[in-house]
């Protein structure tokens, strides 16, 4: 029998890959040491962000970051036990902050985001899944028009990309989206956009129907990775060794505990996302909204209104921090006056972040193992598409997009 692909990692890019090799014949195995989408794909704010090809670190984050840091009403935060570890990481990051990096970092985001909704729906098409893909516009919401032009950098990005705003003010804001208060005076709306009202559903049917076509799914920790001649030929788990023809490293901020079992340290730290579902709301926005005031998504969800976002620097072995919770509560207070809701329900994911806010895809070296790792905010958006990259780039296909910008040899050593 023909050794197998082993795709360690079953959160959108892992199971995303799992099916994408599976439809090109090969025999995989999808492994985690968790059930699948219980990562940060399970509590992600659940958006198709085709937009979001505006990196973090944008040449702005030099004056703003002192002041996020310093303020407690900012969407920015930092586990100050942490710092010492990370501070290599955090040079890096800040010395893309600057307008060639971003160009650099905005050219690489555009072809992996801005057909998304449409990846999705590929991934889907023909099966039982193609209902979890919604329609939806995109708003931003702003305080005043002059936020929005105030947001002019990020903006010109988008347009890059071919995203170009209508612009709501007034009463109109209020007519669009009637659960927004008077606090939102301008409304940015992209319209053809979409949304998956329950991530952690999509991915555990997306699983399942993985299975069902023949493949296995091992629930398993990794321990080692056992090469010869510097090539790939089995994975150590807790229970046994899986003898295998490839690697394929989807874990999220966990690829880089597994990255050190092969003597290579990657600069991948966490950002610490927070979401709060507001249970059996009074009110639901129409689409999905961006609240730029605290840097946060809402997403009607099946299992009510998701506010999700915020950025906490620190490390992901440690449980959650109460000031991101408040802040979204707060600030979903202000901007949703009138709602009401039974009773709220709060959760912390782990984002894994590269220094130049762009993932790693692509085979380490010539070792058989591959990377598809450090999406930062986009994981869910941009999942089927690198799983799409991944399974091109084993079976000996060759992808429609340059894939230097995401070589992991930018970054391993």
């Amino acid at each position: 029998m023909t050794k197998p692909i082993i795709v360690i990692g079953a959160g959108i890019i892992g199971v995303s890959t799992a099916l994408w090799l599976q439809r090109a014949g090969r025999r995989v195995i999808l492994m985690d040491r968790s059930k699948p989408g219980m990562g940060a794909s399970y509590g992600n704010a659940g958006l198709i962000a085709q937009w979001a090809v505006v990196p973090v670190n944008t040449p702005s984050l030099w004056k703003d970051a002192p002041k996020y840091l310093l303020n407690p009403n900012s969407p920015l935060f930092l586990k100050w036990t942490h710092l010492p570890k990370m501070l290599p990481w955090i040079a890096k990051f800040m010395s893309n902050a600057n307008r060639v990096d971003a160009d650099r970092m905005v050219n690489a985001l555009i072809p992996l985001l801005t057909d998304a909704v449409d990846q999705h729906k590929s991934l889907v098409r023909g099966t039982r899944l193609e209902h979890w893909i919604s329609n939806s516009k995109f708003s931003y919401s702003y305080p005043t028009y002059a936020d929005f032009e105030h947001d002019a950098f990020g903006w010109d990005m988008k347009a890059r990309a071919g995203f170009t705003p209508t612009i709501l003010t007034g009463n109109q804001v209020q007519d669009a989206e009637p659960i927004l208060g008077h606090a939102t005076g301008c409304l940015a709306v992209l319209e053809g956009q979409g949304h998956i009202t329950n991530p952690a559903g999509y991915i555990t049917e997306l699983a399942a129907h993985f299975i069902e076509n023949g493949g296995e799914f091992i629930q398993s920790e990794v321990k080692d990775f056992i090469k010869s001649k510097g090539r790939i030929t089995s994975v150590e788990t807790s229970q046994t060794s899986i003898p295998c023809m490839h690697a394929v490293i989807t874990a999220g901020i966990w690829s880089k505990d597994l990255m050190r079992k092969l003597n290579l340290k990657v600069p991948l730290e966490t950002e610490r996302g927070y979401h709060v579902i507001y249970k059996n709301p009074s009110q639901m926005p129409n689409d999905p909204i961006m609240i730029t005031k605290g840097k946060f998504a809402v997403n009607p969800m099946d299992m009510g209104l998701r506010c999700a976002g915020t950025v906490e620097l620190g490390d992901h072995h440690t449980g959650p921090s109460q000031q991101p919770i408040a802040l979204l509560k707060r600030y979903a207070a202000e901007f949703f006056p009138t709602l009401k809701y039974s009773e709220t329900e709060d959760w912390l994911g782990f984002r894994p972040s590269t220094p130049d806010s762009v993932p790693l895809i692509g085979e380490i070296g010539n070792s058989g193992i591959y990377a598809g790792f450090g999406h930062q905010h986009i994981g869910l958006t941009a999942g089927p598409k690198t799983g799409r990259l991944l399974a091109q780039m084993i079976t000996g296909k060759t992808p429609n997009i340059d894939l230097k910008p995401y070589t992991p040899a930018r970054y391993l050593r």
